[in-house]
């Protein structure tokens, strides 16, 4: 595992070797299992909110961080399209159920923020609910915080032409059908305007208590490692290595406003 920090900077992604990855992977998933039992024994409640585009890798990162954690008190969230009745409910309604309880770690692979992302560019809400949504977000994520859960947001970003590439392996791939849905067929159509949902997303719904990461996704391999150290370096555990796990700079940044000003987000 890294344990210095590595160069910082949104310079170009290091490379990595595929056992260099299998090493650090292993030894950041036994960290991850050490959190789990202090997330157990003091009652924590952890919820890891992974956003991006379509393809932009946050089954991958789910599957990596849940791997060899205990099932009973580990789960991976990903709803579907809402019902007729889900659809007159209260936004946040179909998501509640689904918080962390006390000893529980859940990922939202996809979450609330649909509303900001694909229902914004699709239009499958209208101006006022996402305008509502937008104000009330940092509300509702404000009293997650304050019922004690920790919440982490993560956006995986990808370049315009690592997307098209992982389309097209998706839709020859027998054993990746799942994954292909009518989105799938417009998101490069759409490429601009989900940039500017993503930049207002991140712009209005940035806070100190709910703060967004930046995962430049375009390397599988890195994005997750780099997402797991992230996610480690925040939380305190017992066990944790006294120098620290820090993310390569280079492909986790937290986010500031000024970066959607820079070529740091594709565009």
């Amino acid at each position: 595992m890294t344990k210095k920090k590595e160069e910082s900077g949104p310079g170009a992604l290091p490379e990595i070797s595929h056992r260099k990855y299998k090493d650090e992977l292993y030894a950041l998933q036994v960290e991850l299992v050490k959190l789990q039992r202090d997330i157990i024994a003091e009652d924590r409640k952890l919820l890891v909110i992974l956003e991006g585009r379509d393809s932009a890798g946050k089954d991958g990162v789910a599957k990596r961080i849940v791997e060899h954690l205990s099932p009973r008190e580990t789960r991976v969230v990903a709803l579907g399209k809402p019902s007729d009745r889900q659809q007159s409910e209260w936004y946040f309604q179909r998501y509640a159920p689904h918080l962390p309880a006390a000893q529980e770690l859940v990922i939202f692979n996809r979450s609330w923020y649909n509303r900001a992302g694909v229902e914004r560019v699709m239009g499958f809400c209208t101006d006022e609910q996402y305008e509502r949504f937008m104000v009330s977000v940092p509300q509702f994520e404000d009293m997650l915080a304050g019922s004690g859960i920790v919440l982490m947001k993560y956006y995986l970003d990808i370049s315009k032409p690592e997307q098209k590439k992982r389309l097209d392996e998706r839709r020859k791939d027998p054993l990746k059908q799942w994954k292909i849905s009518p989105i799938d067929s417009v998101a490069l159509k759409h490429w601009k305007d989900y940039s500017l949902a993503r930049d207002a997303m991140l712009l209005r719904t940035h806070t100190s208590v709910a703060p967004w990461a930046i995962v430049r996704a375009d390397n599988k391999r890195l994005a997750r490692l780099n997402l797991i150290r992230d996610l480690l370096s925040r939380i305190d555990y017992r066990g944790k290595p006294k120098d620290g796990i820090c993310p390569d700079g280079r492909v986790l940044i937290p986010f500031e406003p000024a970066l959607v000003q820079t070529d740091i987000l594709a565009k």
